[in-house]
């Protein structure tokens, strides 16, 4: 036992030596790329991968090393064979898995895939990654019985999702897709059934809907709805019948205020478990009446302050990232004003193993040192720890004498070239494991220092200064620092010397500014590296902002001066109440001071001003407090007075500073003022604005250009206007100089084809910083070895060239200079000479005809030396020839499509069908066109014809009627035939049946028989070639009446039957005649006199009581066909109780004859039978009366 504890002893020794004798060293491939490494695990999927069946799976392994590693895969522990499979794919490069599920199924592709990247110095293995298949299956079919329940009883509606793959989100949503509202009393649980402490009458509805949704496919499950029916006792009693066979009926007692008592969890007490890491919720839902309030303390500790949080209204607490000290029991009590319950549930916390102190670091050796790896992690319960060497148990690896194994540590000593690996440390237990790649790499390598050399390092006084010694070699190399002469180390106060290599100064001061030396030494070599401290002066604001209180409308100024080093450039920013200044013009940001005009309430404020460098920074702050404006007389506002004491400070050659004191505001505050030049020297007695400046301001900095004589001059404005000028300031003169720009808009082209006109926008006199103004312009043409010609060029902005070349290239430049020397160097613009007419024309002209109104044009481009100019395009010159149908005559006229570019191709539109064309295309540039090229033919085919030019309707009845129309004028092919399409239009202008007919091509018009009538008809005709139908030709005829029914009655009176009618009607007549002559000889009033007398029909009286002559029959309607007929609207004959007939007068029916020849019946005795036996006879007589009468009915 002592033994083995001595042995335990001499390892963790050795381990603490060697940790100091090495450490984690990692090699910068991409700063060393020649130097060899083993393979390194760089990225990769996650443990756990869940795909969608409707993206392809990707499977992630990169790594690098030195050579760049290979890639292979195992699926559940046996190699897979990528290039077996046609629908798995990997990345170049990479170890990366492409699974092209189009191609293939999910489910084929579930197992642990594991990767394993190997080059000749190790192997490097991923984590197991379990691929499974994401799922979101259906709901179960099942319908619900309506649950009543008595008001106040508890309930749980149960969701019961399905599972799926991840789980699924639960929640309770209506109908409407609006989500059921929860509190204390009703609330969802962690499962997802929903929950009620006690119900009530609202609680009734017909659609509590459970959904779950699965968030990896992003659908979304329903279940079916179910219906609560929360009743009184007394209503329960009332439907019971109506329920007791489709509802579940729950708690027919009566319902009294009770105690708390919990649905979940049940029981006086629970366990749980939760791993480490991750979130604990639990939950206590209690039932009871009135509604019960659920607290939650620890029994042996206190709740995790920040880590803790109660949900669904304090009935779950939640811990997050929980650890070993949550162990321990929890207290839930549910209270309400009738007593508590109380439940316990003791924690208990499990741990997957995690790194104690990381994962294990690489190991960077040269041959003959000794090292450690070690892999310490922890664990609840313990985990074990298990070696593999390049993907291996380390037990079934070569043996290597140099390693030895303690547990969780490696221990190498004396290493060889032949020692370099990939070591893996697998920690597991029952709840996860770690898996991590640790790489041991035997290098010989002299030192090399990555720092950049002579890099610069800028510290602020007084401030820590930290210089990078960042070094690479095999032994680690050694660091030592020198300053300047190398006089001695720097290793002792005031320099710190870190492991890393990195030289500290923790209070930097001017002396100690210079040039430092960075040595890095191991046993294979030396180098060294020099870098540069600066110290500089810190940025402070040494003017800070003063507190202010404004009058509402006045303006304010913050100043905020600041002293930095020359040799850093600070940036000012303001913040209102530390966020952004308002996007407001009001506030006007200079680099020393913030002004504000128009001060308002909503200003009021904090305001500070950061003021930056590259080093350091500081800050100052100010209140600003908007009061209330005093009031003052309207009468005393007025314009301010002008600006008194100019004067000129920090005199420069190109600036000057100019001061002001402003004049009195006449109590409207001065919003700007305006500086204003007069150049004597120039221009006298003109004066030019010549900056603005904010009313707080009373100083300029003003920018000045050379040789110009300056007087100055200042006006204020405020609301009321602009004051009077200033006194003019003394003059100020600047010096000549050069020029400082040279004239712009520089352009050359030709007038003439032989010449080359240079232009430009000449300078002011401002702008010519000096007497003796003149131009150089300078020209050649644009070609290798070709020399400038120059020629100066004064009081004038353009210069021709002549004898030039037409239509080339030249560079052009043209500089200023005057008596003090010249402008800067001119920018070379690129000119043409003049063009000519184009002297060539396009080839290889054709056309392909898209369709018969429409040809794509095609040729050759002409090249641009013979253009002789800028192409601007290509016109199309073409004309109809002549239209191949035999009946339209030639067309001549000549047309031009302009194509604007250096175009090849076009389409020539708006053609006419079935027609002959011809064309000639030409270039054309600025001059003109060029000449014609080969004129070209082609033909359109058929296309649809025009419509007919007319359509007329001829000889109307009512069952007939004639169509008469012209052929198209625009025929474009051969007509093949007519379309002829008709329907009737009633009087509400609703559409009856269309007919159809097809017509030949040679006919004119057509006879339409059997018609039914209609008031009105549409026609629509259209002609048709081999193309298809062209457009139609509409017309609305409405058929007149009176000719219609003329006609009829005319075909009628030449009837034999209607002829023998008339004579029978005549006789009958004279019977009337004399039955009347013997009723006046016997000078007796009869019955029928009576009631002849008493009827008085306008519009049917036969006879005069005095004479027994006929009277004239009344034809008040329109379209009658004979006098004295009656129509009733169902279009039979029916006679009114004054229209006597033959039955009434003896033939047949109830009146007889008597002896001497009078009636015996009376018209009172005639029954509503025989009236209607006599209507129906005479609706039913074939007689033309009946006809014309059903025709006047439809009118």
């Amino acid at each position: 036992m002592m033994m083995m504890e001595l042995r335990h002893l001499d390892a963790a020794l050795l381990v603490l030596i060697l940790g100091h004798l090495s450490s984690a060293l990692e090699v910068p491939l991409d700063l060393l790329p020649g130097l060899p490494q083993p393979p390194t695990i760089t990225h990769q999927s996650p443990k756990e991968y869940i795909m969608d069946p409707r993206e392809n799976i990707i499977i992630h392994c990169d790594a690098k090393g030195k050579p760049h590693p290979s890639f292979s895969w195992t699926r559940n522990g046996t190699h897979f064979d990528v290039e077996q499979d046609p629908s798995v794919m990997m990345r170049p490069h990479s170890g990366t898995l492409v699974v092209d599920l189009s191609r293939a199924r999910p489910e084929n592709f579930e197992g642990v895939f594991q990767c394993t990247a190997r080059n000749k110095y190790g192997s490097a293995v991923s984590n197991n990654i379990v691929v499974r298949q994401s799922k979101s299956p259906l709901w179960s079919k099942e319908k619900f019985k309506p649950i009543v329940v008595q008001e106040g009883v508890s309930l749980v509606l149960p969701c019961r999702p399905p599972a799926g793959l991840p789980p699924p989100i639960i929640f309770w949503m209506d109908n409407n897709f609006q989500k059921l509202p929860q509190s204390k009393r009703v609330s969802q649980s962690l499962n997802g059934d929903l929950y009620f402490s006690n119900v009530r009458r609202e609680d009734s509805r017909n659609d509590y809907i459970c959904y779950a949704r699965f968030t990896h496919t992003q659908t979304i499950q329903q279940k079916q709805p179910i219906t609560v029916k929360v009743l009184n006792l007394d209503a329960i009693n009332d439907t019971m019948a109506d329920y007791y066979n489709d509802t579940e009926l729950l708690n027919e007692a009566p319902v009294d205020e009770r105690k708390p008592t919990f649905l979940i969890p049940s029981g006086h007490s629970s366990a749980k478990m939760v791993l480490r890491g991750h979130v604990l919720e639990m939950e206590c839902i209690a039932e009871g009446l009135p509604t019960p309030e659920v607290s939650w303390t620890k029994v042996s500790g206190d709740l995790p302050g920040r880590r803790a949080s109660f949900l669904h209204f304090n009935k779950t607490l939640r811990i997050v990232n929980v650890s070993e000290s949550d162990a321990g029991d929890y207290r839930c009590t549910a209270r309400n004003q009738l007593g508590s319950a109380q439940h316990t549930i003791s924690v208990t916390v499990k741990a997957a193993p995690y790194w104690i102190s990381g994962p294990p670091k690489n190991l960077v050796l040269a041959p003959g040192e000794s090292g450690v790896l070690t892999c310490r992690a922890s664990g609840t319960p313990k985990p074990s720890i298990m070696w593999s060497r390049n993907g291996g148990p380390i037990e079934n690896s070569p043996k290597d004498i140099s390693r030895k194994v303690e547990d969780d540590t490696i221990i190498f000593t004396d290493v060889q070239a032949d020692s370099s690996a990939v070591y893996q440390c697998n920690i597991s237990n029952p709840y996860g494991y770690l898996l991590s790649n640790a790489f041991v790499n035997v290098l010989s390598e002299p030192p090399r220092v990555l720092t950049p050399a002579n890099k610069l390092y800028q510290v602020i006084e007084n401030r820590p200064a930290l210089m990078d010694c960042s070094s690479f070699g095999s032994p680690i190399p050694k660091i030592t620092w020198f300053k300047d002469s190398r006089a001695s180390t720097l290793d002792g106060d005031p320099y710190i010397l870190h492991d890393n290599g990195t030289l500290e100064i923790q209070v930097a001061q001017p002396q100690h500014k210079g040039k430092y030396t960075c040595v890095a030494t191991n046993m294979l070599g030396i180098y060294e590296n020099h870098v540069y401290l600066e110290t500089k002066e810190p940025t402070r604001i040494i003017k800070q902002p003063d507190d202010k209180v404004v009058q509402r409308g006045r303006s304010v100024l913050f100043e905020c001066r600041v002293k930095h080093d020359k040799d850093l450039l600070p940036s000012v920013i303001w913040l209102k109440d530390d966020e952004e200044l308002p996007d407001d013009e009001r506030f006007i940001v200079e680099f020393d001071s913030l002004s504000i005009t128009d001060v308002s309430e909503r200003d009021a404020g904090t305001y500070k001003c950061i003021v930056n460098t590259t080093l350091d920074h500081d800050l100052a702050t100010a209140e600003l407090t908007v009061v209330e404006p005093t009031p003052a007389p309207a009468d005393l506002h007025g314009r301010p007075d002008p600006p008194t004491d100019l004067e000129l400070t920090d005199q420069k050659k190109r600036s000057v500073q100019l001061t002001w004191i402003p004049g009195e505001e006449h109590n409207s505050p001065i919003e700007e003022f305006v500086i204003q030049y007069e150049d004597s020297l120039h221009r006298r007695g003109h004066w030019h604005d010549l900056a603005r400046v904010p009313g707080t301001k009373t100083t300029a900095h003003l920018k000045l250009s050379p040789h110009v004589y300056y007087t100055f001059r200042v006006l204020a404005r405020n609301a009321v206007g602009l004051s009077e000028p200033s006194s003019p300031s003394r003059m100020y003169k600047t010096d000549p100089a050069a020029p400082d720009q040279n004239p712009k808009d520089v352009r050359g082209s030709g007038t003439e084809h032989n010449n080359l006109v240079i232009t430009w926008q000449p300078l002011s006199g401002l702008q010519s910083n000096g007497p003796g103004l003149h131009y150089k312009v300078s020209w050649r043409p644009k070609r290798p070895g070709s020399d400038w010609t120059t020629v100066t060029v004064a009081n004038n902005s353009r210069f021709t060239v002549s004898g030039t070349p037409t239509f080339s290239p030249y560079e052009i430049k043209v500089q200023a200079v005057n008596d003090h020397g010249d402008g800067p160097e001119p920018a070379v613009a690129l000119g043409y000479s003049g063009e000519d007419l184009p002297v060539s024309a396009p080839t290889n002209v054709r056309a392909t005809v898209v369709n018969s109104t429409l040809a794509e044009l095609h040729w050759d481009p002409v090249p641009l030396h013979l253009i002789r100019g800028h192409v601007q395009g290509y016109k199309v010159y073409y004309w109809r020839r002549h239209n191949l149908h035999k009946h339209n005559p030639d067309h001549m006229e000549k047309r031009i499509l302009t194509f604007s570019g250096n175009h090849s191709h076009g389409m020539l539109p708006g053609l006419h069908p079935f027609s002959h064309y011809s064309f000639n295309v030409r270039v054309f540039n600025k001059k003109g066109d060029g000449p014609r090229s080969t004129t070209q033919q082609f033909k359109t085919p058929e296309g649809e014809p025009g419509p007919p030019v007319s359509l007329s309707v001829t000889d109307p009845s009512l069952d007939s009627l004639t169509l008469a129309w012209s052929p198209p004028h625009e025929h474009n092919g051969h007509i093949t035939g007519y379309d002829l399409k008709y329907q009737p239009v009633n009087n509400s202008n609703e559409l009856g049946p269309e007919e159809e007919l097809a017509l030949a091509a040679n006919e004119t018009s057509v006879t339409l028989k059997n018609l039914k009538y209609s008031p009105r008809y549409r026609f629509y005709l259209n002609a048709r070639t081999s193309a298809g139908a062209g457009p139609a030709f509409s017309l609305e005829h409405a058929v007149k009446l009176e000719e219609a029914v003329t006609s009829r009655q005319v075909d009628i009176a030449t009837q034999g039957w209607f002829i023998g009618l008339m004579c029978a009607i005549a006789l009958l007549i004279l019977v009337l005649l004399i039955i009347c002559f013997i009723q006046r000889n016997k000078g007796g009033k009869y019955p029928v006199k009576e009631k002849e007398d008493a009827h008085t029909d306008p519009e049917f009286q036969p006879m005069k009581d005095d004479d027994c002559t006929f009277v004239e029959y009344s034809d008040n309607e329109d379209h009658k066909p004979l006098k004295g007929s009656r129509t009733p609207s169902n279009g039979t004959v029916k006679r009114d109780d004054s229209d006597d007939s033959l039955v009434d007068y003896g033939e047949g029916g109830d009146g007889q004859f008597n002896e001497d020849g009078s009636f015996i019946g009376q018209y009172s005795g005639k029954s509503s039978s025989r009236d209607n036996a006599e209507g129906q006879e005479s609706s039913g007589a074939p007689s033309p009366i009946n006809a014309m009468n059903s025709l006047n009915s439809f009118v």
